[in-house]
């Protein structure tokens, strides 16, 4: 009789561990995908808001190319040399700076120092930070007001225009703007929680920003200020002393870099570019700083810039605030007319940020009267108190300074309105059954739409029906939101969905556009390649002699308005358009071993002739020529030296090295005779007309007159070039 082993099984127990680990996977997915403790359209439409972001942000990020070349040769400069990296040089030799802090410069060159300087590793950290803005502006809103909220405020910073346009390029203003939302974010976190740690990094990321943009980027400091004193769940006294952690986290961010900047040899560092005085204080307090705000010299000497250089208009393109204007009052390039409460809704301003800025201000007021009598803590209206000061200060600051502004400077302001308009927003929909709400809304709606259908109708020929729709939708959306819940039923989604598209869609288009089109020069314009430039938009049109349909603006009437040559297909050229590339110039300059390869004047022209021939360029006297650096003596010594191989005359309006489009100076037009005293071109002398624009104390205008009169020059691709080394 054989035996026979029986195996026994038991499915239910075997299989009890494979459906344990399903289950915990299943639950992972469940956690990771919808979150706990909340509703399951949060967390995938917070998804779906950061990939339209992305997508908006990314798609065809290097078709800009180099952006501001200016900044592009900073960025380029730093991934060559570490010094030039701390400390942002123009050139890899540390001859000057920027006349800007480091920090925004200091991921791009990075970046490219680890996978080779190119457009898309020095775009790239922009769009990422443009992304991560978003995310935050989410965030912050959502733990004060909700998800609702939060969803509607970072959808509305997205499509913002002058945020496509700032995170798409490579001016500071992405990196500050970046770093004070974070520093938003946390103090929300620290007003919750009554915390003085989460302050103290949030005044690390407020330093930050001001290594990015300076004393702009202490506007925001009184709104994180006065939403902790008043809603942190704290005793007073210690609301207080929870600010000393706050004020010491700027102090180290910023205090260690003035210290490095201070300790580090004069002669083993850049010149400090706009200061007359290579001062980092002075560029603080003087050129990026009380000048910016009161226009002139104030906050010190020679900060100023001329307002009558020959061949630009003064004042205001058209009669009404924020149509423009080449120079601008007080002494300064104010680009957006005279100071005035109605500047931000003119001109390029209104194009930037102003789509939804009337609404944020209808909602502003109307929320916070109506959560007047909420409790000192609550944080929707702690959290509406922070962005509500932070919007009127912004608003308030750029409405009325005097120096120099440009119209992108309004980013700073994008968060707060978008915030704004989420926490209000929802906070008085929660509330429709008053009469009184349902008045605000329908007001903000209809103001919405008929200013968007304003902004559209600036340009006539770029969509022509779009603006008739967000009109029809503003106009019905409004028309059920009046009727009442009671009367509304299931039409209130409706409501709220044609709400939203009415207050999105012409702002969104305008973001779209302007991710679609390349941008090139220092002061890039936000939308399509067609209506770049403009200064009649908004309320500046009716004043404009051709109404709206003037698109293009007063910056292509100028006379002296050029494209740059090495502008893409369809892309816009801003201000100080960058110099166009001479392959033939950038061949001469590629054979020299030379400390710098060639010196010139202004550092547009300079930047030019570094990213074209990949070499070190000395900018004479900085951005506008004007800076006293280096000094006729420091010149002679370097050329004695043979430290430079060529001096070409350039163009600080970002003319090029012939400076093409620029009136001939008195050093005459360029000639094709060789030797000593030929002419040097137009702008050879710091300025369009010859002259050494006010502050730079004759110094690159000696250097000129020096060169031309010492040594021969030839023409090289139609530039002239003075060979130093006899």
């Amino acid at each position: 009789m054989s035996s026979e082993f029986i195996t026994e099984t038991h499915p239910a127990r075997d299989q009890a561990p494979d459906a344990r680990r399903q289950g915990a996977s299943a639950a992972l997915w469940k956690r990771l995908a919808y979150g706990e403790g909340q509703q399951r359209w949060v967390r995938p439409s917070a998804a779906a808001l950061l990939l339209l972001t992305g997508l908006i942000y990314l798609w065809n990020l290097t078709n800009s190319g180099y952006a501001n070349a200016f900044y592009a040769a900073a960025v380029q400069s730093g991934t060559k040399n570490w010094t030039a990296l701390l400390f942002a040089s123009l050139d890899p030799a540390n001859a000057i700076t920027v006349d800007k802090p480091p920090a925004a410069f200091w991921i791009p060159a990075l970046l490219g120092r680890i996978f080779g300087f190119s457009s898309f590793t020095m775009l790239l950290p922009e769009a990422v930070m443009g992304i991560a803005s978003v995310g935050l502006l989410y965030l912050a809103v959502k733990r004060a007001a909700g998800p609702a909220a939060g969803l509607i405020a970072g959808a509305a910073l997205a499509a913002t225009p002058v945020a496509a346009l700032m995170f798409r390029f490579n001016n500071p203003d992405a990196m500050m703007v970046f770093c004070l939302v974070t520093a938003a974010w946390m103090t929300v976190t620290a007003t919750q929680k009554g915390s003085p740690v989460w302050l103290f990094w949030a005044g690390t990321f407020v330093g930050m920003a001001f290594l990015s943009k300076m004393l702009q980027g202490f506007m925001t400091v009184p709104a994180f200020g006065l939403a902790y004193l008043i809603a942190a769940p704290v005793p007073l006294k210690k609301r207080f002393q929870h600010l000393l952690a706050a004020a010491g986290g700027i102090t180290v961010v910023a205090g260690a870099y003035a210290l490095v900047f201070q300790l580090f040899p004069v002669s083993s560092r850049p010149y400090m570019a706009g200061s007359q005085t290579n001062s980092l204080w002075e560029l603080v307090f003087g050129y990026n700083g009380l000048s910016r705000i009161l226009g002139g010299n104030a906050g010190g000497p020679g900060v100023g810039v001329a307002p009558d250089l020959p061949g630009n208009p003064v004042g205001p393109a058209g009669g009404f605030p924020g149509a423009g204007g080449f120079p601008g009052a007080g002494g300064g390039f104010s680009f957006g007319g005279p100071p005035s409460v109605l500047r931000l809704f003119g001109g390029e301003f209104s194009a930037e940020v102003a789509w939804l800025l009337p609404a944020a201000i209808v909602l502003l007021a109307a929320a916070l009267w109506f959560m007047r009598r909420a409790p000192r803590t609550d944080m929707a209206r702690a959290s509406l108190i922070m962005w509500g000061t932070w919007l009127l200060t912004i608003a308030g600051v750029f409405s009325f300074m005097s120096g120099i502004i440009h119209p992108y400077y309004t980013v700073q302001l994008a968060p707060a309105v978008a915030a704004v308009i989420g926490i209000a927003g929802v906070q008085l929909w929660r509330h429709r059954s008053r009469a009184a709400v349902r008045t605000v809304l329908v007001s903000a709606l209809l103001v919405t739409a008929v200013w968007s259908f304003v902004l559209l109708s600036s340009s006539p020929g770029w969509l022509p029906w779009l603006r008739w729709t967000v009109l029809a939708v503003g106009i019905l959306s409004a028309a059920l939101i009046a009727a009442g819940p009671a009367r509304t039923g299931r039409a209130g989604v409706a409501a709220v969905t044609l709400a939203l598209l009415s207050a999105g869609l012409g702002t969104g288009a305008w973001t779209i556009a302007t991710a679609a089109t390349g941008h090139t020069g220092a002061i890039p314009s936000s939308g399509p390649a067609s209506a770049t430039n403009n200064q009649t938009m908004g309320l500046a049109g009716f004043s404009s002699p051709n109404g709206a349909g003037d698109r293009g603006g007063a910056a292509r009437g100028r006379p002296d308005f050029r494209a740059p040559a090495n502008l893409q297909p369809g892309a816009a050229p801003g201000g100080f358009a960058d110099a166009p590339s001479d392959p033939a110039l950038n061949a001469l300059l590629q054979k020299e071993t030379t400390t710098w390869s060639a010196a010139t004047v202004g550092a547009n022209s300079a930047a030019a002739l570094e990213l074209g021939s990949n070499t070190s360029v000395m900018a004479i006297g900085g951005f506008m020529g004007s800076d006293p650096f280096p000094t006729l003596d420091q010149f002679k010594q370097m050329v004695s030296a043979g430290q430079i191989a060529y001096f070409i005359p350039g163009s600080p309006f970002g003319g090029g090295p012939r400076g093409p489009g620029m009136p001939a100076g008195p050093a005459g037009a360029q000639s094709q005779d060789s030797g000593p005293g030929a002419g040097a071109g137009a702008g050879s002398n710091g300025g369009p007309d010859g002259r050494t624009p006010p502050g730079g104390g004759g110094t690159s205008s000696a250097i000129t007159q020096w060169v031309q009169a010492t040594f021969p020059h030839t023409t090289v691709g139609g530039s002239t070039v003075y060979q130093l080394r006899k």
